[in-house]
């Protein structure tokens, strides 16, 4: 029997190999035992696999006792908001493997905040649901005896999340031709609804899933497709969603790509002057560009970085209550609007931002920040090396004396694959190229 255990965002994994019917009817009872639920919130990306999945879901929890509302095909963040807006009993489950290919797939856990678990939720939530894999004595109470079997209703897109995206519009956004790039996933039935409400004119690519096709060539992490149609079509700008509608990327009119530093650094510094921006700060990851760190320092915005996942930029948010945060990937968190990432709801901030600038996206975004040359290595590791970080300390910190104030180095592991990521800054590049590329030796040498 497979184990896939939880990774940055969720479990995920090659769907019906990895992530198996077995495999998820035992995570919906280790929820059902951990988090105690009454109801539970299910939605899902446009992945074959993913009816498979969401049946065996629906068999698990109901087989616990608990009820189950099935939203269909909807952005992550519906499913979030959903949750937030029920009762204190409910929990959500979104089914997708976010900008993966279509044959792998992933479960995200929603507690009843609407917000992805803490880590001791989610350690409570794996052990039991790895209980229920191995049926480890001493674990959680039985199942419940029937009749306590859990009722089973599809309903529709939540209009609260639609509404909540209509009424987050502070601006005349009616001069904007938009292209958007549903990546063939979650947003390919909304998008043109949400932003037709509001912008002159809007074109759709990627918006023809069949199952197999989603994030393939378009998206959020291929967006010269979306480039490419914003300047065939003359459009001011263009947004690409990943399959399930939690990232958002934008191009110019020149189909120049504004990645989620650019946009974070755009929707802080308009958000600074209209003193909507809790505390004066933002919140990112260690993957932010240096040159990101620095602009918010001239800005005067605090800057707080947190480990990679969107989750761990969610919970220093919570603990500070502030309103922004993100990651370079896309992820932008709005959470005066939402609990979780939501590309629409940044693409809808985003256009706002711009209207209020009475500039285009390409000097907006263009000269919001200087960005330092990034070089990303992976090194794939044919086994697990549990102290390879703490081996690789004198390397590391050799890489950080030379590198000095203009650069920085962030070593980690994958948090959903066997490989070592080494990230290195730097203002030179071809220094942060040597950098990386010595870092990567080292590790290579300590595993073999």
């Amino acid at each position: 029997m497979p184990r896939p255990r939880f990774g940055t965002d969720g479990i995920r994994g090659l769907a019906n190999h990895d992530l198996t019917p077995e495999v998820t009817m035992a995570l919906a009872r280790g929820i059902s035992h951990s988090l105690l639920p009454r109801r539970v919130i299910i939605g899902s990306d446009t992945r074959s696999s993913g009816p498979m999945l969401e049946a065996a879901l629906v068999a698990g929890f109901t087989a616990s006792g608990v009820d189950v509302l099935v939203l269909g095909v909807v952005p992550t963040p519906a499913v979030a908001a959903a949750v937030a807006a029920s009762d204190s009993g409910t929990v959500g489950v979104m089914i997708s493997a976010s900008h993966n290919p279509y044959h792998d797939n992933g479960l995200k856990v929603f507690g009843a905040d609407g917000r992805k678990l803490s880590d001791a939720d989610q350690a409570d939530v794996e052990r039991a649901y790895l209980w229920s894999l191995d049926r480890i004595p001493g674990g959680p109470p039985p199942d419940p005896e029937p009749p306590d079997v859990g009722t089973v209703v599809s309903v529709p897109m939540p209009v609260e999340y639609l509404a909540g995206l209509g009424s987050s519009v502070d601006a005349d956004l009616r001069r904007f031709h938009v292209v958007l790039d549903c990546a063939n996933g979650a947003t390919a039935p909304w998008a043109e609804q949400v932003f037709s409400a509001h912008c002159g004119r809007v074109d759709l690519v990627g918006a023809d899933p069949d199952g197999h096709n989603i994030n393939d060539g378009v998206g959020s992490t291929e967006p010269a497709t979306v480039a490419a149609a914003v300047v065939d079509a003359g459009a001011d700008l263009g947004l690409a969603f990943d399959g399930d509608g939690d990232r958002v990327i934008a191009v110019d009119h020149s189909g120049q790509v504004v990645n989620g530093d650019r946009i974070l650094a755009v929707l802080a510094t308009d958000w600074h002057r209209r003193g909507r921006l809790a505390g004066d700060t933002v919140v990112v990851t260690q993957m932010s560009n240096l040159g990101f760190l620095r602009a918010m320092e001239d800005a005067g915005i605090t800057a707080l970085v947190t480990a990679v996942g969107d989750r761990y930029v969610l919970d220093e948010m919570r603990k500070g209550s502030y309103t922004l945060g993100g990651e370079q990937s896309g992820h932008i968190i709005c959470a005066d609007l939402a609990t979780t990432g939501d590309g629409m709801l940044a693409g809808l901030q985003l256009l706002c931002a711009i209207e209020r600038s009475a500039r285009p996206l390409a000097d907006l975004a263009g000269g919001i920040m200087v960005e330092y040359p990034q070089v990303l290595k992976n090194l794939r590791l044919s086994e697990p090396h549990p102290d390879l970080l703490d081996r690789l300390g004198p390397q590391i910190a050799g890489a950080e004396r030379r590198l000095g104030r203009d650069g920085r180095v962030l070593v980690r592991m994958s948090g959903t694959e066997p490989l070592l990521r080494v990230m290195v800054e730097h203002a030179d590049e071809r220094t942060a190229v040597e950098a990386a590329d010595s870092l990567i030796a080292a590790a290579r040498t300590l595993t073999r």
